[in-house]
């Protein structure tokens, strides 16, 4: 474990979401706190892979999930660990398939990739490591849309707001009766 206490996590994450979109108007130029440039843009593309932008939200790319993961890494060497060795097996599996990494790799080889790391009914040897990875990853990346102005505005959370009455979506209730086990 890291000398950075949870309290100094907590305060650079607050003055983070403080900053809001200004810290993270050009994600992919930002320079990185913990990581490498390459691994700061291999991030950065992956983030865009996990969860793309649609015609309502921006994407993880766009709200700066890398940046935000950067730093979160950059106050725990742990998750930095798991980030720059997750990010090194990317690259590794794909000079496997006969690529230079998996930044420079085509979408469809970075997909493939991805498709296969993404269950763990996959695993092997070979793969393990880039499943346990993908996992931290894909939470991550999740997380820092979630907290996001753009993910929380998609979401319609309304913050700390009174409300005179909470009424869950039929949408929502109805596909967690459907995905409910019998």
């Amino acid at each position: 474990m890291s000398d950075v206490s949870r309290r100094d996590v907590l305060r650079t994450a607050a003055i983070a979401a403080a900053a809001g979109p200004l810290a993270l108007t050009a994600p992919a130029q930002a320079v990185p706190k913990a990581l490498t440039q390459h691994e700061f843009q291999t991030l950065h593309v992956l983030s865009g892979l996990i969860l793309p932008a649609d015609k309502d939200s921006p994407g993880a790319m766009e709200v700066g999930a890398a940046a935000w993961i950067d730093l979160m890494a950059s106050q725990n060497a742990e998750l930095l660990a798991i980030f720059t060795g997750g990010l090194a097996w990317l690259d590794e599996a794909m000079r496997h398939r006969g690529h230079t990494d998996f930044l420079t790799a085509p979408a469809a080889a970075q997909t493939a990739l991805l498709d296969l790391i993404a269950f763990r009914r996959n695993e092997s040897p070979e793969s393990g490591p880039g499943i346990r990875f993908f996992s931290w990853a894909r939470r991550l990346v999740l997380d820092a849309w979630v907290t996001s102005p753009a993910g929380t505005r998609s979401l319609g959370y309304l913050g700390n707001t009174g409300v005179a009455e909470f009424v869950v979506p039929a949408a929502s209730l109805n596909w967690a009766i459907e995905h409910s086990p019998a």
